[in-house]
């Protein structure tokens, strides 16, 4: 009877989660629809300058026209590789001063708070200094995009160095594992779910910084295209890239995000 009576929760959970999803789901489908309804109605209405706040049709028209541009690949094909990069650089880096800094008492005292502290500074006040070392060329949105994801991924990286199992790390010192090993064997996976978790929210950073960096100073990618279209004041167009670079951060960030559920459920199933 108590096997049984223990065993109850775990069986009756599967059969409300159907019913949560579908509640979420349809929460989120109202919001999109009160969201567009709000939209066009505002953009009929005539409060506004014309064109400031276009009707729907206008901006799906340009998305369509978008779609078949072999000009708007190239520059999503550039946008792309300065945020892939940027998160490759910004995001490692994180991750290795993030384990120093969880692993080391002091050092963590000494520098973590300039992480804290640094991080909500805008970075776009650093862009001229990006520009005086890197150039007015790709090199400089790479760099604000990788100085914007850095922050984020270093903060998570180091509270998550100091929530791992101590038994974890003895282990590793019994079998006298070196640096290397300790960090690819004990602490990646370990915070495995965390470093995602970190990337998500870098990822995010890094597009905004990329982005403003191209609408400061560039000749190429969405923020260059963004900006161009502002100033001749082509605004359906102008939304349509900016529904683009939102329907492409949330597909990304939508994949991590799962991977991490997956993962989390696994886990909890494992355990």
């Amino acid at each position: 009877m108590n096997q049984a009576a223990g065993s109850m929760p775990s069986r009756t959970t599967p059969w409300k989660r159907p019913s949560e999803r579908q509640a979420v789901m349809l929460t989120r489908i109202a919001i999109v629809l009160a969201i567009v309804i709000g939209w066009e109605s505002l953009a009929r209405s005539g409060l506004l300058y014309r064109d400031v706040v276009p009707p729907l049709p206008l901006i799906g028209r340009e998305l369509a026209m978008l779609l078949i541009n072999r000009g708007f690949y190239h520059n999503l094909a550039v946008t792309f590789g300065e945020v892939a990069l940027a998160v490759a650089i910004g995001g490692g880096a994180g991750v290795l001063v993030g384990i120093v800094l969880g692993r080391d008492r002091f050092l963590s005292s000494a520098y973590e708070p300039l992480l804290h502290y640094l991080g909500p500074t805008p970075k776009i006040i650093f862009f001229p200094i990006m520009i005086m070392w890197f150039g007015v060329g790709p090199g400089s949105k790479v760099a604000m995009g990788a100085l914007s994801c850095f922050f984020p991924v270093a903060v998570s990286v180091a509270a998550s160095m100091r929530e791992i199992d101590r038994v974890l790390i003895r282990v590793g010192m019994t079998f006298r594992l070196t640096s290397a090993q300790m960090l690819t064997k004990i602490y990646i996976p370990a915070m495995r779910l965390p470093v995602i978790n970190g990337i998500r929210i870098g990822l995010g950073v890094a597009i905004v910084g990329t982005l403003l960096a191209e609408t400061k100073l560039a000749n190429q990618g969405l923020g260059y295209a963004v900006i161009q279209t502002y100033t001749t004041f082509n605004m359906p167009r102008m939304y349509a890239l900016l529904l683009i670079v939102f329907l492409l951060a949330v597909g990304v960030n939508s994949v991590l995000g799962r991977y991490t559920e997956v993962r989390m459920a696994k886990k909890r199933s494992d355990g």
